[in-house]
């Protein structure tokens, strides 16, 4: 459905008019537009930083970010990979507005910047497209937060398995991608060493589940690959 959503979007007034279109004038489309800012972020840059104040909601139209969560000892742990069409932050403007984790960049990503006082300002004033946006971000938090509890519970090979279904079918849809993330970025979101991830991956290249070369991944037996996630 997000998806769905977001699909072939390009400008700050289409994003609002495809769920807010019955619901916004004119004139609020063009609030938004106008205190909307469109950004290029590099690979390794910072969308939106752990601890600080929320000041803007982000719509990611291009690239893919991680979601990452920085422990009290300074260890990071990676929450979600998320690609584009995405909608980020919008769940800071039901809380006290301090972001929780930070979403770095680990490619090249183009996003606009929406000003959160001109959507919270909105949305005190629509009631419907206040609950239209919490879906979306409830939505949009379901999954990260299903995928995140399933790995706490599964075996290194789940693990791997669950990572690499859900990259093939989340973010790169397809079973054949090239990777944005390193080797140890993996891990981190598996939540394994660096050196199990690719102990395991090289299990499942020798069973003939997936062809690796580099940051070429290929997921020739999906069905293998499902069944190990299952067990777990």
């Amino acid at each position: 459905m997000i998806n769905e959503l977001f699909a072939n979007l390009n400008n700050t007034s289409a994003i609002f008019k495809l769920f807010g279109d019955q619901y916004l004038k004119s004139e609020d489309i063009e609030l938004i537009k106008g205190n909307s800012q469109k950004l290029i972020f590099n690979k390794g840059e910072v969308l939106i930083k752990q601890g600080s104040r929320s000041t803007h909601v982000v719509f990611l139209f291009k690239g893919i970010i991680k979601h990452t969560y920085q422990q009290e000892n300074y260890k990071n742990m990676i929450l979600t990979i998320t690609s584009a069409p995405s909608l980020i932050g919008g769940a800071n403007m039901f809380n006290d507005g301090k972001n929780i984790f930070s979403v770095i960049a680990v490619e090249s990503c183009e996003a606009f910047m929406i000003d959160i006082n001109i959507l919270k300002q909105l949305l005190m004033q629509n009631s419907q497209l206040a609950l239209k946006l919490f879906d979306i971000v409830s939505e949009m938090s379901k999954d990260s937060i299903i995928n995140f509890i399933n790995l706490a519970h599964k075996h290194v090979n789940g693990k791997v398995a669950d990572i690499l279904l859900y990259l093939s079918e989340s973010v790169y849809k397809s079973q054949k991608f090239t990777l944005s993330l390193t080797r140890r970025e993996l891990s981190e979101f598996a939540g394994i060493s660096e050196i199990n991830f690719i102990t395991t991956l090289k299990k499942f290249e020798k069973d003939g589940i997936v062809n690796s070369n580099c940051k070429e991944i290929e997921i020739v037996n999906k069905a293998q690959l499902e069944l190990i996630s299952k067990l777990g």
